[in-house]
Parts: C-alpha cells; sequence; structure tokens
C-alpha cells in the first residue's frame, strides 16, 4: 500500500489524468485538435513530442537532437546558476537553458493539471518542469514549478514542491487544483523546462516527451455495471514482485517497502516489456536482499518533499528513462477501455482506494495503492498483480469485476468513519516500447 495521500484527498470533481477528450463517455475530439468552446466536462491530454513540437516553441539555448526520435538539449547555455537545495543544504553551480511550449488550449474547462514528461537525465543533469495556466476570465495563474526530476540523487535531491498557489488554485504534489471549479476553471496552460548540467560540463538531459492533462470529471460514488469484454481470458505474463517482502527496508525512502506500491508495480511493468536494472545500479543494495531492483525503483522515484515513492509523474519518468520506452500517466473512462489495453498486451498500473469490505481477497483497506491489472478471467473477473502480498507467489490475485471496477473508476467514496474521500477515477500508468501502438480507437497519446 501506499503511504500518506498528501496529495490531498482531492478527487472530489475527477481526476486530471488521460489523453482524450470524453463527455457522457464518448470521445469527442482527436488528440492535438482545439475546438472554440471548450466542453464542460471531460478529460484531454496534449504533449509537446514532434520535431514540429519542438520548433514551435521558444528555445534559449537548447537544440533540438539528431536521429529518429525527437527531442532537445542543451545547446549553448543561457545562464549558470546556483541553485541552493532546500533538502540537502548544498549549493550547486550549474549552466540552463530552457524551452518553452506555446500557449495549449484546452477542450475541457478543467479544475485539475498534471505534468509529465519522458527524460534521458544522465548523472550531472536534470530538469525542473513548470506550467502557467489560464483560467476563464483570461487571467493567468504565476508559473508553477510541477516537479524537479533528476534520474539518481547524487546532484540534486529529486522533489515535488510545497506551497505553491494563487487566490484561486493550489498545487497539490502533483497536481495542480482549482479550489473551486464552479467560479472558474483553466481553459489553456503552457509548459516550459529548464535543462540543467553541472557547470562546465558538455553532458545534457534531453526531452523526448512534455505534456499534460487537464480535466473536469463529475462527482461520482459508484460507476454503472460493464460487461466483459475482448480482455475475457486473457492473462498478460507479467513478472510478480511483493512490496511487502521489503517492509521496514530503506525507511528513508518512504518509510519502507510497505510503502513502495508505485515502484514495485512500475517496476513489474517495465520488466514485462523486457528492460531490467544493470547490476552496477543496484551495488548498494544490501546483497541479503531478493529483488533488488525494488529497492533502486523505489529510491528512483522517491520525492523528498512529499515523502514517498508514489509521485506519479515521477513513475512514468522512471520508466520513460530505460531505453526506448514511454509512458504517460492517463486516466481511463471505463473497464471497456482496460480490456482493449489488455488485448492489445498492455499491461495497467491502476490507482485506487477502498475499504477492506469493498474488495474481497484484498485483506486490507487503503486511502490509495497501485497495482497492476493484467488481465481477466473466463467470467471476465480482474487479474491483478497486487504487490500489498506477502510473496511474490502471492501476488497474482484474482478480483471481483464489479468490485474492482467500483473502486477504481470512481472519484469520491466514504471512509470508514463516513466521511467524504478522494478516488482515483480511473487513474492509471501506461508503458509501451516505442514504435509499438495503443489500440486507436482510445485515442492514447503518440
Amino acid at each position: 500500500m501506499s503511504g500518506s495521500m498528501s496529495r490531498r484527498s482531492v478527487f472530489a470533481a475527477g481526476l486530471a489524468a488521460t489523453s482524450t477528450v470524453f463527455v457522457s463517455g464518448a470521445a469527442v475530439a482527436e488528440r492535438g485538435t482545439t475546438s472554440d468552446t471548450p466542453v464542460d466536462e471531460g478529460v484531454d491530454f496534449f504533449a509537446w513530442e514532434t520535431a514540429e513540437h519542438w520548433a514551435s516553441g521558444e528555445a534559449a539555448g537548447t537544440v533540438a537532437t539528431d536521429g529518429d526520435r525527437p527531442g532537445i538539449r542543451i545547446g549553448r547555455p543561457v545562464d549558470t546558476v546556483d541553485f541552493a537545495d532546500p533538502h540537502t543544504g548544498n549549493t550547486t553551480s550549474f549552466d540552463v537553458a530552457t524551452w518553452t511550449s506555446p500557449e495549449y488550449e484546452s477542450q475541457v474547462a478543467a479544475g485539475e493539471l498534471i505534468a509529465s514528461w519522458n527524460v534521458d537525465a544522465p548523472e550531472g543533469t536534470w530538469v525542473q518542469v513548470d506550467m502557467q495556466g489560464r483560467y476563464t476570465d483570461g487571467e493567468s495563474t504565476p508559473w508553477f514549478i510541477m516537479g524537479r526530476w533528476a534520474a539518481g540523487d547524487g546532484d540534486i535531491a529529486r522533489a515535488s514542491v510545497a506551497q505553491q498557489g494563487d487566490s484561486r488554485s493550489t498545487v497539490y504534489t502533483d497536481t495542480l487544483a482549482v479550489d473551486d471549479p464552479t467560479t472558474t476553471r483553466l481553459t489553456a496552460f503552457r509548459l516550459r523546462v529548464t535543462l540543467h548540467r553541472l557547470a562546465g560540463t558538455d553532458v545534457s538531459p534531453t526531452v523526448w516527451r512534455l505534456g499534460a492533462m487537464t480535466s473536469h470529471v463529475p462527482v461520482r460514488y459508484e460507476v454503472p455495471a460493464s460487461t466483459p469484454g475482448v480482455g475475457t481470458g486473457i492473462e498478460l505474463d507479467v513478472p510478480r514482485y511483493s512490496q511487502s517482502i521489503h517492509a521496514g527496508r530503506y525507511p528513508e525512502y518512504g518509510g519502507g517497502g510497505q510503502a513502495w506500491c508505485s515502484p514495485t508495480s512500475s517496476q513489474m511493468v517495465l520488466e514485462y516489456f523486457g528492460r531490467t536494472v544493470a547490476p552496477e545500479d543496484m551495488a548498494w543494495v544490501d546483497p541479503a536482499y531478493e529483488d533488488p531492483q525494488i529497492c533502486h525503483a523505489a529510491r528512483s522515484t522517491y520525492d523528498n518533499q512529499y515523502d514517498g515513492c508514489g509521485n506519479w509523474p515521477f513513475n512514468a519518468a522512471y520508466a520513460g528513462d530505460f531505453d526506448d520506452i514511454e509512458a504517460v500517466i492517463t486516466r481511463l473512462n471505463s473497464m471497456d477501455e482496460a480490456e482493449a489495453l489488455i488485448a492489445a498486451g498492455f499491461p495497467i498500473i491502476t490507482s485506487q482506494s477502498f475499504l477492506e469490505e469493498e474488495l474481497d481477497g484484498a485483506g486490507y483497506g487503503t486511502a490509495g495503492h497501485l497495482m497492476v491489472l493484467i488481465g481477466f478471467t473466463a467470467d471476465g473477473d480482474v487479474i491483478a498483480n497486487d504487490p500489498s502480498s506477502p510473496s511474490n507467489d502471492a501476488v497474482r490475485r484474482v478480483y471481483d469485476r464489479r468490485q474492482f471496477e467500483n473502486i477504481w473508476l470512481r472519484t469520491r467514496r466514504k471512509d470508514a468513519n463516513g466521511n467524504d474521500a478522494g478516488g482515483s477515477g480511473g487513474v492509471c500508468y501506461l508503458f509501451r516500447e516505442r514504435g509499438t501502438q495503443w489500440p486507436a480507437h482510445l485515442r492514447l497519446p503518440g
């Protein structure tokens, strides 16, 4: 299970996280297109990732990459800054360059936004991702920091930034939320990425994809029951890893393995795609510990401000640091869409919260937990690799379809005291190998 859900029990109006626009369950716009009037409810995603996209932005010291994968890197730095790390107390000089996107008009009048990125950040480099939104009245937000990302932890302490907001919005770890969506929404946004390298060196991070998800999803305590479909009888061969066997190990990373559901799930899916951690990168792990790659994944996703490994964009960025892996944080609208992904060979890392009695066989309740949906039984029930299991052999679970879809897709729930609490509204992580395609009708990014 995850640690505290301090990004807020926020899903009051739903969660910003998918890659197409939905209204009443129907996709109404292709990715990359815009309409004159944003819809009142739904979810939108846009990312800058092609040569044309990078050419459309404002470059200050960045240049386009060579080769068959478009990206940007540091060309000639525009400044040298002394970065005082609030978590380590160290001050280090970095050469910097920036790229700022054009403004993207969201197809949803949004109450929330989550930025995400895929970056190659070798030792001595890191990136900061900033976002500026525009409200319905035309006024803009300040530039908010959505994350400081490094693949390792030798140069800076990877972290989100706390205590950001204006009179109408607040940043909660990885999510910008409009405080009262009944009075205003976000109708557009820009992203800015600042690329850093140790001063005087010629190494550079490379940004492959920079995007954001905007949404306004209606409150729903229960979702309609679905009928088993194209995923029925399919089970993907995803490796099984337990977070629980790491309980108490390396508590400096969010408290230890009992809180590592997110990186454990991410590692399972990466290994499904054949991506493994190099032995030298795990040399720091106690050799007495089995599955050292889980310890590595936790260290590599740890957010020093959030004090946990469940920062969603950080998990996508960790996955995207592996060769030719693309990762998105998104939201699915239904179990039908989940089945389409399973049938196409894509496991789904799902986010859910529930009381113990709401998911038979789990044996626990949680305010927030990640697991991997790997298939469906012949009767349409969910097959999941649940990292909150006592051993690797116990990770494979079969959960009741109706129970699972409701705890995953709802945006609101009641906690043990009968108080309102958040639900993820179908949030998931999706990884794929570059060159493969999502099911076309889902209109996922790229």
